[in-house]
């Protein structure tokens, strides 16, 4: 399917912005916007503020916040991404994860105060807003990349598990209870003699209609229609008596501006909160732009993304709503419905603003279990299980990383399962970088070319030779395995070693302590009566080499030298001896 040009695309035709209009997208997409194509902003603004007042209900539920929190974070936060996002397809509110975050850890702030509850979500807000700019600023939106999808991939199926954990009792109509996910499967088991049937058939056929609501009508607002007719059926029937608790009418009006009415010293843990809010944002919304915009060609601009994640933020803790993101449920809805410019999202605001001060009465006789049915069907997009049989017939030690991201969630909750998951990704970074693989070298049969032994059996060993090639950079943290590995190669060679070479083209950086390393080397070995060479080395890694008097030891460095170049001298030096000898 041919999509035509889009405003993002066009824009990256054109030479860089510079000065403000670098951090302001719209002054560089609107020079390209076509006229035509604002009847499909507005249809598609219109189209996703249907899908989002239900779910953003749904998830400030999950917040632990009244439900009009979740449609304010609709209306500032798509409003404010729209002026500093790069994505044109990206739609902002109120997510899953997110919410369930925020809910579960400022439950044991709050101390059970309400407007404590919505304080706390408020500065989590402007906090994680003071952490993108600082990120911007310092350029820091790579760092999100030593997060590996694998971690993730373990990480969102434990949160859709915990989020379905914390929704189940509303399907069945009974109170729940407990902190952690076991704990509160034992108490919903306690419970189950106590379901109400009503509730549960009500709630079983919203799931249902739901989901082929996803498989045949994808992109429509499905979840408002479901909303609708449930209000419809509690209003005309007598089914609001059998135990259903209904969401209530909602305050009329716009959000008005309130500064956060608590200091960062006055809840403790507010920060570690923010940084883990600010993790889960940007990763999915950064995921979500980027595989929209690889659908029709576009590229986004992943530090941009910290400043419109970080003014989306900043609205939400100022307008009474609680953190938002990028998603990719509501983003493809967006997409799909023909948005062509973040004008979309202006519309969907303007559409969600007008719901606020004319329709609010509507949702008075909403039942919550309907609200449940809407979160239980969208975290099933977190488990990801066709990724995670991928990854168990790829890599069984991957499959068990996301595993133990998986199971932190569940033992420890989502604000430690994400902490936790970060740890592990940063000693997985360490661990990799500290143990590189060092590769014993063997001439390919018939040529002048060396390969890794290990995986090329048939390759040649050259008598009395050891020619290794580190994989990775020579620095300080992996220089004692180099050294230890090298040694190890030497004991295990079947004959006496008279020359290593020191392969180091695919070193890019050798630091002092790896030059240190090398010359102590060349030092041990020639007391052994064995030579030592060094080739392949970059420029600036030459450069070091030489400043730190290895040259001198072990002879020129040179740029065009090879492996096969220095067996053909010690071969020949060899030979020389051997005839000196017999005469």
């Amino acid at each position: 399917m041919n999509h035509p040009p889009s405003v993002t695309g066009l824009a990256s035709a054109t030479p860089p912005a510079r000065g403000w209009r670098s951090a302001f997208p719209p002054a560089q997409w609107l020079r390209s916007y076509q006229p035509r194509w604002l009847a499909k902003d507005a249809v598609a603004g219109v189209t996703l503020a249907a899908y989002g007042i239900p779910v953003s209900l749904a998830y400030a539920s999950l917040a632990g916040l009244p439900p009009q929190y979740g449609i304010y974070g609709y209306l500032v936060g798509g409003l404010c991404y729209a002026l500093f996002g790069s994505s044109r397809q990206l739609a902002v509110g109120p997510t899953s994860a997110i919410s369930m975050l925020v809910g579960v850890t400022v439950a044991s702030m709050a101390d059970g105060d309400p407007a404590r509850w919505a304080s706390i979500a408020a500065l989590t807000s402007v906090l994680i807003a003071c952490m993108c700019v600082i990120g911007w600023l310092l350029r820091l939106s790579s760092l999100v990349s030593f997060i590996s999808e694998t971690i993730l991939l373990g990480f969102k199926a434990g949160a859709a598990l915990t989020i379905a954990m914390t929704q189940l009792p509303k399907l069945f109509g009974v109170k729940g209870g407990g902190e952690f996910f076991f704990e509160r499967i034992a108490v919903l088991w306690g419970q189950l003699p106590l379901t109400n049937v009503s509730v549960f058939a009500f709630g079983l056929v919203c799931v249902a209609l739901l989901l082929l609501g996803e498989k045949f009508l994808p992109g429509r607002p499905v979840a408002l229609a479901v909303v609708a007719a449930s209000i419809v059926a509690l209003s005309a029937t007598s089914l609001a008596s059998r135990g259903f608790t209904l969401v209530g009418a909602l305050p009329q009006g716009l959000p008005e501006f309130r500064l956060p009415g608590l200091r960062i010293s006055d809840v403790d843990g507010i920060i570690p909160l923010s940084f883990a809010c600010l993790l889960l944002a940007y990763v999915e919304s950064v995921s979500a732009a980027r595989a929209l915009a690889q659908a029709h060609g576009d590229e986004i601009d992943a530090r941009q993304e910290l400043l419109g994640l970080g003014a989306a933020n900043l609205a939400a803790g100022l307008f009474q709503a609680f953190p938002v993101a990028g998603g990719l449920s509501q983003s493809s809805v967006n997409d799909k419905a023909g948005a062509k410019s973040p004008l979309a999202l202006v519309f969907a605001s303007l559409a969600i603003g007008f719901c606020l001060m004319f329709l609010t009465g509507l949702l008075a006789n909403l039942p919550n279990v309907v609200l449940a049915a809407i979160v239980l069907v969208a975290v099933k997009g977190l488990v990801d299980v066709r990724e995670l049989r991928h990854v168990w017939r790829v890599s069984r030690f991957e499959f068990a990383i996301s595993m133990v991201a998986f199971a932190a969630v569940l033992l420890l909750g989502i604000l430690k399962g994400v902490i936790v998951a970060v740890l592990v990704s940063m000693l997985l970074i360490i661990r990799r970088a500290a143990h590189p693989h060092v590769a014993m070298l063997g001439r390919i049969p018939g040529t002048r070319y060396f390969s890794d032994l290990e995986r090329h059996a048939e390759n040649e060993t050259i008598a009395h030779v050891l020619a290794v090639r580190v994989e990775a950079s020579l620095l300080y943290f992996n220089v004692e395995h180099v050294r230890e590995t090298i040694w190890r190669m030497i004991r295990a060679a079947p004959e006496p070693v008279r020359l290593v070479i020191c392969d180091l083209s695919a070193s890019p950086v050798v630091d002092l302590a790896g030059a240190r390393m090398l010359k102590a080397m060349h030092v041990a070995l020639q007391a052994a009566d064995t030579e030592m060479k060094v080739v392949g080395a970059h420029a600036d890694v030459r450069d070091l080499l030489r400043a730190e008097g290895l040259e001198v030891r072990v002879g020129h460095i040179s740029r065009r030298g090879s492996v096969a170049d220095l067996v053909d001298a010690f071969q020949q030096n060899g030979d020389l001896a051997d005839e000196a000898g017999r005469g």
